[in-house]
């Protein structure tokens, strides 16, 4: 069963930019479809985007509305890692940062915390 850890949280100014990872053990990213999700405090958690398998080179990528040209979700298959690069981040999008694979549990994810 693939275990994935979130890292690369952190504290930054509104229109800074933080690039998480979503490291995998006991499998492959290039298997899976790889989402990112996000919880703010008293809110639910929400998916802000996903990304296909390596299999479906052309597959979809998808954006949550509210973040849809800031943030980018790629994989680098030789680092066995899905990264969400987040630009011009917001104070909007202070959360705990998730990522999932069908199957896997979910991890401790990783605090990104947006403000002055």
């Amino acid at each position: 069963q693939v275990q994935l850890v979130e890292s690369g949280g952190g504290l930054v100014q509104p229109g800074g930019s933080l690039r998480l990872s979503c490291t995998a053990s006991g499998g492959s990213t290039d298997n899976y479809a790889i989402a990112w999700f996000r919880q703010a405090p008293g809110k639910e958690r929400e998916e802000v985007s996903c990304i296909s398998s390596a299999s479906r080179r052309d597959g979809p990528i998808h954006y949550a509305d509210s973040v849809r040209g800031r943030f980018t979700i790629s994989r680098d298959n030789t680092e066995n890692t899905v990264y969400l690069l987040m630009n011009n981040l917001k104070s909007e999008d202070t959360a705990v940062y998730y990522c999932l694979a069908p199957g896997a549990n979910w991890g401790q994810g990783t605090q990104v915390t947006v403000s002055s």
